[in-house]
């Protein structure tokens, strides 16, 4: 054997060495990380008051949650400024998963609606997994003398600015999203906010405000009473508890498909082995079926999927939301 063959083999095997060294480098830092998931307690930051559908959420996943991963878990309650103080607290946590932000659909309205936000609702979260979806839909009074959603929209170009709506408060979904009809429609009603869903959905059956977008949850027992009446519903797909209300996208408006959500966030820079762990134990727990009752009496329809379905869906509010609220001039309170 020549010297160079000696030192060729050598050289090979030290390739081999070092290449094999480079591989359980990269590998180590991202089995470690998962392996010290959870170390120490995990705090779930629940932006809402307590009996809230995130506080529920947070409540019903979490003890599964400590068993799974032998973990104490405390949810704490971080209410005001429509989630954004909640936001806050997690954005600036450690990015390592012991962290979590509990929160909804304002998430993705709030940034069109507040200026100085302490955090980016993009760059400052890495998103884990989206918990469920709440449909909405246009109610009317049942006097009004419309029909159909078309009928609504003709009658409403016939009186500009003498039909009135109603919703829970300045800049929530049911407000927005009755905006966004009229942007996307060209009609021109008049906004009443209240103080809560009661007093809005109380006068839209007296009569005093002709119209209103609810949860269809909370619409159902009042259109089933006749008090109200359905005009059409914002989900991709029709209702079960509606069968015979058509969807926007059958009506012919594709960009008036919106949904209430609920999800859950890591401050951003979470390592991925711990967000896939978490994202994982939450679909497995989202396929059982006591959760997926509790969550469907609770007017949410179960979600899941990777983590990218929930960060998709924030980028594709954001925008929309800025539009409406820029078109509409609407200011926070």
């Amino acid at each position: 054997m020549t010297s160079e063959y000696r030192i060729l083999k050598r050289t090979a095997g030290r390739i081999v060495q070092l290449a094999a060294l480079a591989a359980a480098c990269a590998a180590g830092p991202a089995a470690a990380q998962d392996a010290a998931f959870p170390s120490r307690t995990v705090q779930f930051v629940v932006a809402y008051s307590p009996g809230t559908g995130a506080d529920i959420l947070a409540r019903l996943f979490g003890p599964r949650l400590a068993d799974r991963w032998k973990a104490t878990i405390v949810t704490e309650n971080r209410v005001g400024a429509t989630g954004t103080i909640a936001s806050a607290v997690v954005a600036k946590a450690a990015p390592d998963g012991h962290t979590l932000l509990f929160i909804a659909t304002s998430f993705g309205t709030t940034p069109a609606l507040r200026r100085n936000l302490q955090f980016d609702p993009v760059r400052s979260f890495a998103p884990v997994a989206l918990f469920a979806t709440s449909g909405l839909g246009v109610v009317v009074h049942p006097q009004l003398p419309v029909k159909t959603l078309r009928d609504f929209i003709n009658l409403a170009k016939r009186r500009p600015g003498e039909l009135h709506y109603s919703s829970p408060g300045v800049g929530g979904p049911q407000h927005l999203s009755m905006e966004l009809l009229k942007l996307e429609t060209g009609i021109n009603i008049v906004h009443v906010p209240y103080k809560g869903f009661a007093g809005a959905v109380t006068d839209a059956m007296a009569g005093h405000v002709q119209a209103m977008v609810s949860a269809l949850q909370s619409a159902h027992p009042h259109v089933s009473s006749g008090r109200l009446r359905m005009l059409a519903v914002m989900s991709g797909e029709r209702s079960d508890a509606f069968p015979g209300v058509p969807t926007m996208k059958e009506l012919g408006f594709p960009g008036l498909e919106i949904y209430t959500w609920y999800g859950t966030f890591a401050p951003a820079g979470t390592p991925a082995p711990i967000v896939n762990r978490i994202n994982t134990d939450i679909n497995e727990l989202l396929r059982l079926p006591e959760i997926r009752a509790t969550m469907v009496k609770m007017g949410m329809d179960p979600a899941g999927g990777p983590p990218d379905r929930l960060g998709d869906l924030v980028k594709k509010e954001l925008p929309r939301w800025k539009r409406v609220v820029a078109a509409a001039k609407i200011k926070a309170n």
